[in-house]
């Protein structure tokens, strides 16, 4: 009887010893865990996929490197000496930069010869017609100038249903012809790939500046400040940080 307790009491002690070592391992892998996971918080940072931002609320004003200088090459509506420039990256697929146009045309209407805005080309690699859109663009106002230009991106905006194929690639030269520009010598340059390069830089600068999606708009004043806001916002956003950098605060 003496031998079958002590033989109970050594199995009972071997269990013992066997959950001790299990919860030790297990504690020990828990804590690897935990500690792998806080790691990775600590230094994971979020990032941003590229593509259509839509309004949101609040404002995501954010700061930003600056985009490349305003030059020669740029398309410029209104006042080209103005304090205040809206400098747009854009896509002419996208439905929030579709949403988003006639909020810049508003601006310049409110504020006059104070703004002016500039458009940069920034075609989202999932919009199958945006970079082709882009470079009709350039040929347009290659052949027929500035004017011709914001005629013709505001008036795809106006028919595209956006989302990539919303305006048909065969309707471009139509509607080169229909803001004044010779169609077949539009035709030739587009089909010659003239611009392609040219767009796609305007891709990399807008990125090396801190763009990933559009439509992005850069607030610059004229002390060199540069302010990002991210989607199409409403038009008030927009008239407080406009306010703000006319007021020189």
């Amino acid at each position: 009887m003496a031998v079958k307790k002590s033989t109970e009491i050594e199995e009972i002690k071997s269990t013992n010893r066997a959950l001790i070592v299990a919860l030790v391992i297990a504690a020990f892998f828990l804590g690897s865990f935990t500690n792998k996971v806080a790691t990775l918080e600590k230094n994971t940072a979020p990032t941003a996929a590229i593509g259509d931002v839509k309004q949101n609320n609040p404002v995501p004003t954010i700061a930003s490197q600056k985009p490349a200088p305003i030059t020669a090459a740029d398309h410029i509506q209104g006042n080209k000496n103005a304090k205040i420039t809206l400098l747009t990256y854009s896509d002419l697929e996208c439905p929030f930069c579709k949403t988003f146009n006639p909020t810049t045309q508003e601006l310049l209407k409110t504020y006059g010869d104070k703004i002016r805005l500039v458009f940069r080309h920034f075609p989202l690699p999932f919009h199958a017609n945006s970079q082709k859109e882009a470079e009709a663009s350039e040929c347009v106002a290659s052949l027929g100038g500035n004017d011709a230009f914001w005629k013709y991106i505001d008036t795809i905006f106006e028919r595209t249903t956006s989302n990539g194929t919303g305006f048909a690639l065969d309707q471009l030269g139509p509607l080169a012809a229909e803001v004044g520009v010779n169609q077949q010598q539009f035709q030739s340059c587009l089909d010659s790939g003239k611009y392609e390069k040219y767009v796609k830089d305007s891709i990399s600068a807008g990125q090396a500046s801190g763009v990933s999606g559009t439509p992005s708009t850069f607030i610059l004043d004229s002390k060199g400040n540069s302010q990002l806001v991210v989607g199409a916002q409403p038009i008030e956003a927009f008239k407080a940080d406009i306010d703000k950098a006319l007021s020189g605060k």
